[in-house]
C-alpha cells in the first residue's frame, strides 16, 4: 500500500480561513507563522515544498520560520490559496469533521507540550519538537479523509512509520524519524533513548492526559508531579486561547458548515477580484495598467469608477467607465474632498461621511450617483493612483471586501513591475559599463601605434632641412593629434550625462590619468606624475569640460618636451582661498623648453603656438574658453625650463553639496 497517496490533507476551515485572511491583509510575520504552525495540514504543504528539489540539496527544513523563509512571501501567499481553493472540495460528513477538531486539538497540544519539555530539559532545537509534535499522527489525518474503512484502519494502524517516512523523505535526519517511528514505545524502553524520541513520546502521552504519562515524566526527565500538571494545564490553556483566537468551538459539537461557508465566500471574493485584474492588459507603466483596470473594478462592483493617477503634485483623471471623460487635474495637497484626502491618508474614504466639496460634486455629476467612494492604491509608501466609485450611499460588505482584494492585487502588480523596471535598468546599467570598458580598451590599442607613429614624424622632422617637408609632417602629426584627441574624448565621454554641473576634479584626473598615460607617455624616457591632495574636490564643473581641458594641456605639455625626454606632473589642491571664495587648484607642469616671448603675449589667441607653421594653436584657445565658461581662473607661469599652467575651478559650497 502507498503510505501517503497524496498530501492534500483537509483543515479546519477556521484555520484556513484566518491565515487566508492574514495573507490578504499583510499580516505580520509571526501572526502568519502562529496560524500556519497550528495546523497539521497547513505545516505538511510548507515542508513539502521547503523542502522539494526546487530548492536543491539543501538541509532539511526543521522549523516552519525557516521554511517561511525559504519560500518567500510570493511563493508562501500562492501555497495558501491553494490551499484554501482545495478546502473548499473536501466534501467530510459530519462525523469525520468532529474527528478532525479532536485530531486538530491533540495535534497541536503535543506539539506545544514537546516545545515545553524540550525547553524544559534544554534539547537545543525547541522548534523542531513543536514541527514534530504536529506531525506525529499524521497518518490519522490521511485516514480522516479516507472513504474506505479497510484502508482508513490501515493508516491508523501505521501511523507511527507514516510519519516517520515522511520527515526522512523531507530530509529532517534518522533522529527525527526514529521521534516519529518509536512515539508509542514503553517509557520503561526509552530511558537511554535519544533526547528527542524521549521529549517527542512523553509529550503524545501528556496531550492524551493519560495518567501513566505523569509517570513517564518522572521515569524519563525525573520531573515531579507537579511540574508536569502544570505543564499540562499551562499548555490546555494556550490551546484554548488559540481556538478562541481562530474561532474553533472545543467544548461543544463541531459544526463546520458557517466556517466552510465564510472560507468558501472568501475564496470566492479573491478568485474574482484576481480574474478581474487578468481582464486589463498589465503592460506599460503604472499610470496605464490603472487606467486599463477601472473597467475591471466596474465588473467586479457594478458600480461605474473613475481612476485618477499621481503624476507631479498632481491627482489627473486617466480614465472612466461613464463614457468620455473630461481632461482634469486637481492639486494632490490634503484638501476638503473625498479624493484628495484618500490620497493622503491611504486609506478609503466614503462622502457618506463627509461634506460634500465642490471637487466631490463635480465627480458626483461625472459618476451620476448619489454617492461616492474614494479607494487608493497603495505600493509600499507610494500612492500612484486613486480610484473613485459611485455609489448609493449604502455599500453591501461583500462589495467593500472584494474591491480591497483588487486593489491590493493591483498593488502587487504595480509593485512588481517597479521591481522588474529596477530590475531591467540596472542590467542595463551593468551592460553599459561593460561596453565603456571595452570602449576603451581598444582606445587603448589603437592610441598605441599612434604614439609610435607621431614620435617618428617628430624625429623624421629632426632630420629634415626642407622646410616644406617639415610643414607638411606638421600637418600629419597635427591631424594625428586631432585623431588621438576624439579618441580619449570617445574613452571618456561615454558616461551617462546625467545634466549634472558638479564634478569630483580628484575622480576625473584619476579615471583619465591611465589613458594618458597609455596613449602618450608610452616611451621609456617620458615620465607622468599625478599628485592628487586628500581634501575633498568638488567643483562646478561638468566632467566632460574638465577631461577636455586635461586632454589639451596634457598633450600640449608632452609635444613641448625635448627629444632626450622629460616629464609632465598634474597636481591638485584644495581648498584654495583667493578674491574672497574658495577654489580647488589644479597645475599642469612639464619640463620643456618654456615658451618663447613672442608667444606669451597672445597665448591663448587662436593661431598662436609653439609648434611652428602649420598648427592651428586653438588647442590653448579652447582651454581658456572652458575655463571661462567655468566662471574659473587660468594662468600660465613660463620658466626658461618648463611651464606650468595653473588653473582655479570654483569649489562647490556645502549647500550645493547637500542638494546634489
Amino acid at each position: 500500500m502507498n503510505t501517503v497517496p497524496d498530501l492534500q490533507l483537509p483543515s479546519l476551515p477556521e484555520v484556513t480561513l484566518r491565515a487566508l485572511e492574514a495573507c490578504n491583509k499583510d499580516g505580520n510575520y509571526r501572526e502568519i507563522s502562529e496560524i500556519i504552525a497550528s495546523d497539521t495540514a497547513l505545516v505538511v504543504r510548507i515542508l513539502a515544498l521547503g523542502n522539494s528539489a526546487l530548492y536543491g540539496p539543501t538541509p532539511g527544513i526543521r522549523s516552519i520560520d525557516q521554511a517561511l523563509s525559504r519560500l518567500g512571501t510570493k511563493r508562501f501567499k500562492t501555497l495558501i490559496l491553494t490551499a484554501a481553493l482545495q478546502q473548499v472540495l473536501f466534501e467530510l460528513g459530519a462525523g469525520a469533521w468532529q474527528q478532525l477538531r479532536d485530531f486538530w486539538r491533540h495535534a497541536l497540544t503535543t506539539a506545544l507540550t514537546a516545545r515545553a519539555l524540550a525547553t524544559l530539559t534544554r534539547y537545543q532545537e525547541a522548534d523542531e519538537a513543536f514541527m514534530l509534535g504536529m506531525l506525529h499522527n499524521i497518518g490519522e489525518l490521511i485516514a480522516i479523509k479516507t472513504p474506505d474503512a479497510e484502508t482508513r484502519q490501515a493508516y491508523m494502524d501505521r501511523h507511527s512509520d507514516i510519519a516517520a517516512e515522511l520527515v526522512t523523505s523531507w530530509g529532517l535526519g534518522p533522529f527525527a524519524a526514529d521521534a516519529m517511528r518509536y512515539q508509542q514505545a514503553l517509557p520503561s524502553e526509552l530511558r537511554d533513548a535519544g533526547h528527542l524520541v524521549k521529549v517527542i513520546s512523553l509529550s503524545t502521552r501528556l496531550a492524551l492526559s493519560d495518567s501513566a504519562g505523569i509517570a513517564a515524566a518522572g521515569t524519563l526527565f525525573g520531573l515531579s508531579e507537579e511540574l508536569t500538571r502544570e505543564i499540562s494545564r499551562r499548555i490546555s490553556h494556550d490551546v484554548s486561547a488559540m481556538a478562541a483566537s481562530l474561532g474553533i468551538p472545543l467544548i461543544n459539537s463541531y459544526r463546520s458548515e458557517p466556517g466552510s461557508l465564510e472560507l468558501r465566500q472568501t475564496v470566492l471574493r479573491q478568485a474574482i477580484a484576481q480574474q478581474a485584474i487578468g481582464f486589463a492588459d498589465l503592460t506599460g507603466k503604472s499610470g496605464v495598467i490603472l487606467a486599463e483596470t477601472v473597467n475591471s473594478l466596474t465588473l467586479i462592483t457594478g458600480r461605474p469608477a473613475l481612476c485618477f493617477g499621481y503624476d507631479d503634485d498632481s491627482l489627473v483623471l486617466l480614465s472612466g467607465t461613464t463614457g468620455p471623460h473630461p481632461h482634469l487635474a486637481v492639486t494632490a495637497q490634503a484638501g476638503d474632498s473625498v479624493l484628495t484626502e484618500a490620497f493622503n491618508s491611504r486609506m478609503p474614504v466614503s462622502l457618506n461621511e463627509h461634506k460634500p466639496a465642490v471637487l466631490d460634486r463635480q465627480l458626483l455629476s461625472l459618476l451620476r450617483t448619489s454617492s461616492l467612494t474614494a479607494i487608493p492604491v497603495v505600493t509600499g509608501d507610494q500612492c500612484p493612483g486613486v480610484f473613485v466609485l459611485g455609489t448609493d450611499g449604502n455599500t453591501p460588505d461583500t462589495t467593500t471586501e472584494l474591491i480591497r482584494l483588487f486593489t491590493e492585487q493591483l498593488s502587487s502588480v504595480l509593485q512588481e513591475k517597479n521591481a522588474s523596471f529596477e530590475s531591467d535598468a540596472q542590467s542595463a546599467g551593468i551592460d553599459h559599463k561593460v561596453a565603456i570598458e571595452k570602449l576603451r580598451r581598444q582606445v587603448h590599442e589603437i592610441s598605441n601605434p599612434l604614439t609610435i607613429i607621431r614620435q617618428y614624424i617628430h624625429q623624421l622632422c629632426n632630420r629634415l632641412d626642407d622646410p616644406e617637408a617639415r610643414e607638411e609632417l606638421g600637418v600629419v602629426q597635427d591631424e594625428l593629434d586631432r585623431a588621438g584627441n576624439l579618441l580619449l574624448q570617445m574613452s571618456q565621454d561615454t558616461d551617462d550625462d546625467t545634466g549634472e554641473t558638479m564634478s569630483d576634479l580628484n575622480t576625473e584626473l584619476q579615471s583619465l590619468a591611465r589613458v594618458l598615460e597609455n596613449s602618450l607617455f608610452s616611451a621609456n624616457n617620458l615620465h607622468f606624475n599625478v599628485l592628487m591632495c586628500s581634501t575633498p574636490t568638488l567643483v562646478i564643473a561638468s566632467p566632460s569640460a574638465i577631461r577636455q581641458i586635461l586632454i589639451n594641456l596634457v598633450r600640449n605639455a608632452v609635444e613641448s618636451l625635448p627629444s632626450d625626454g622629460g616629464g609632465v606632473t598634474i597636481k591638485t589642491s584644495a581648498p584654495v582661498w583667493q578674491g574672497c571664495r574658495n577654489w580647488v587648484e589644479m597645475e599642469v607642469t612639464d619640463t620643456g623648453s618654456g615658451i618663447p616671448g613672442t608667444i606669451r603675449d597672445a597665448l591663448f589667441t587662436p593661431g598662436k603656438t609653439t609648434k611652428g607653421e602649420g598648427h592651428s594653436g586653438l588647442g590653448l584657445s579652447i582651454v581658456k574658453q572652458l575655463v571661462d565658461d567655468m566662471d574659473g581662473i587660468i594662468a600660465c607661469h613660463a620658466r626658461q625650463e618648463g611651464t606650468t599652467f595653473r588653473i582655479l575651478l570654483p569649489a562647490a559650497s556645502e549647500e550645493e553639496i547637500k542638494s546634489d
